[in-house]
């Protein structure tokens, strides 16, 4: 773009260097742009960018980088390839077990390509730093192509003269030209009464002789006010990877339970699990006796934690904040928490044990004491033994470095770690791993129990009847989205934006009488025709009857 050496426009006004039509009077200023015919591009009134700088330094053009719209259309482009990568495969940390090692599941479950979609990085494609980079990029752009508009746009609409140079009313789109019989201010005070019925906007010049009807301004301001939503939207999923604010996961609770939601800070009991079949009466002959489920629900009853919260060596500190019976499509819901009805299992599950003690030395026995698996006590008295409770595993396994770990909150293979003091034993006490279930025992003995303790003691239990099963297990779905509020409000911005920008113009006629010669001028960013019609209506009203299409530029000169 040339830009003018002198900003001075003949009307007196100062315009910032790079304005192209005078802020005050329309004039244009650049030489190649006063000698062409062709209507005047009216984008932000030709007012000066910052982006449009002549001689750039660094900042700037950092500055000209995203304030371009097409940098801003290949990065989306780009953004949304990426998530489409991301699609291919499940995602690791929503799709797969934590205790899996993501590098071994993709390549077991999907070859050469697994493998290559993992060294990609794309197995956490949505956390990733240059997903994440991506996103940023294009809040920035968002932001800068804004400011860098929204500015000059305002200032050239704030600015706006009444009375515009005879070069800028002859470039728009629309203009007509003739001579006025009437009084000039008596036909202009006549012609803004009749735009005043169609919804404008009259100003008129102290003379009398010039005018300036403006309607639906505000529809100029909708894609900032999309823009903002669009940045409001892109700040939520950017802060789903803020800990706690986005939560997806699983617990499983027996009837009677109450267990903690990992991530956050509350437990759930389940007050009994139920389970309701189809009558043979309201199955089609071809499923009678097939034992179809209707439905299933569970009572619960969630609890925030006060205290203690987090420590397994005391007893948290629980506060009940709501019941509710979940269904399948009425989960709990409680602040910012939802808890869904996902599955069931009514497979028993061992719910707790009373072993007891027996010294292989001597081959007597202590006990029974009474151990629950979720919830047990810290500390027991066992005839001569005092043991105390150092760490449980409801899920136990061993991982890649050999460490021990549980899978799941579901005690589904037990394991409990005490520290035994008694006869025989180091004045400190000594460390004794213990399996409830024999095959658990079997797996992981060798690795994980004190050979030399487990030569002098043993805790097993004396027959089933020593043994409580749980009658039934449910499987919730936990969801936590702090975002997703962020996620409506921005969507509200982002669609009141586009309904302002589509459904409404800004429209604008201007005109000026000087000797009875009236020349008019009217532009508006989309709807020509109504802008025409409207403009040939108050025309009409004066006294000056012509067909619409005829105002358009190069059209009827009277």
């Amino acid at each position: 773009m040339l830009l003018p050496v002198n900003s001075k426009c003949e009307c007196g006004h100062q315009n910032a260097v790079g304005t192209v039509l005078c802020e005050a009077c329309g004039k244009p200023l650049e030489e190649q742009l006063m000698k062409s015919n062709e209507p005047l591009e009216m984008r932000y009134d030709g007012v000066a960018r910052r982006s449009q700088k002549a001689n750039p330094d660094f900042l700037d053009k950092i500055w000209n980088f995203f304030s371009s719209v097409k940098i801003a259309i290949y990065l989306i482009i780009i953004t949304f390839l990426g998530a489409m990568l991301g699609t291919i495969f499940p995602q690791a940390s929503t799709f797969i077990s934590a205790t899996f090692n993501p590098k071994v599941y993709y390549s077991e479950q999907y070859g050469l390509a697994g493998e290559i979609y993992y060294f990609l990085g794309l197995h956490n494609t949505y956390s990733s730093w240059w997903f994440i980079t991506l996103l940023v990029m294009i809040g920035t752009s968002l932001v800068i192509c804004s400011i860098d508009r929204v500015l000059p746009l305002y200032r050239a609409l704030n600015k706006q003269q009444i009375r515009k140079h005879h070069a800028f009313l002859k470039r728009q789109k629309a203009t007509y030209s003739g001579q006025v019989t009437d009084e000039p201010v008596q036909w202009t005070k006549q012609y803004g009464e009749a735009l005043k019925k169609k919804g404008y906007k009259v100003h008129i010049d102290e003379s009398g002789t010039a005018l300036l009807a403006e309607k639906n301004r505000f529809s100029r301001w909708g894609p900032y006010i999309n823009h903002i939503g669009l940045i409001l939207f892109l700040l939520a999923v950017l802060a789903r990877s803020i800990p706690d604010w986005n939560v997806d996961t699983y617990v499983s609770i027996t009837d009677g339970d109450t267990v903690p939601i990992v991530g956050t800070n509350y437990y759930v009991k389940s007050d009994g699990f139920s389970m309701e079949l189809y009558d043979n009466d309201e199955l089609p002959i071809e499923l009678k006796d097939s034992g179809r489920v209707k439905t299933f629900k569970t009572d619960v009853v969630l609890y925030e934690c006060a205290a203690n919260c987090g420590d397994d060596f005391l007893q948290p500190e629980l506060k009940e904040v709501k019941e509710h019976t979940i269904l399948v499509n009425d989960p709990l819901r409680y602040k910012e928490l939802k808890l869904h009805q996902f599955d069931f299992n009514l497979t028993p599950r061992i719910n707790a044990v009373s072993p007891m003690i027996i010294n292989k030395e001597t081959g007597e026995s202590y006990g029974p004491f009474h151990l629950t698996m979720v919830d047990p006590e810290l500390y027991y008295e066992v005839g001569p033994y005092s043991m105390e409770l150092i760490d449980k595993y409801m899920d136990f396994s061993i991982n890649s470095e050999g460490e021990p770990i549980t899978l799941s909150s579901s005690p589904n293979a037990p394991a409990f770690i005490f520290n035994i003091k008694g006869p025989n034993l180091a004045e400190d006490g000594e460390m004794f791993m213990y399996f409830p279930l024999e095959k658990d025992k079997v797996r992981f003995s060798q690795d994980t129990i004190n050979r030399e303790l487990a030569n002098k003691l043993e805790i097993k239990v004396d027959g089933m009847e020593n043994v409580d099963f749980s009658a039934a297990t449910t499987y919730l779905n936990v969801r936590i989205d702090k975002a997703v509020k962020f996620l409506w409000i921005g969507a509200f911005f982002s669609m009141l934006g586009l309904i302002m920008g589509t459904y409404w113009q800004h429209r604008r006629i201007w005109l000026r009488i000087d000797d009875n010669q009236l020349t008019l001028g009217a532009h508006t960013n989309k709807n020509w025709f109504g802008l025409r019609a409207d403009a040939a209506y108050a025309l009409k009203r004066c006294g000056i009857e012509l067909d619409p299409k005829s105002l358009d530029n190069g059209g009827h000169k009277g």
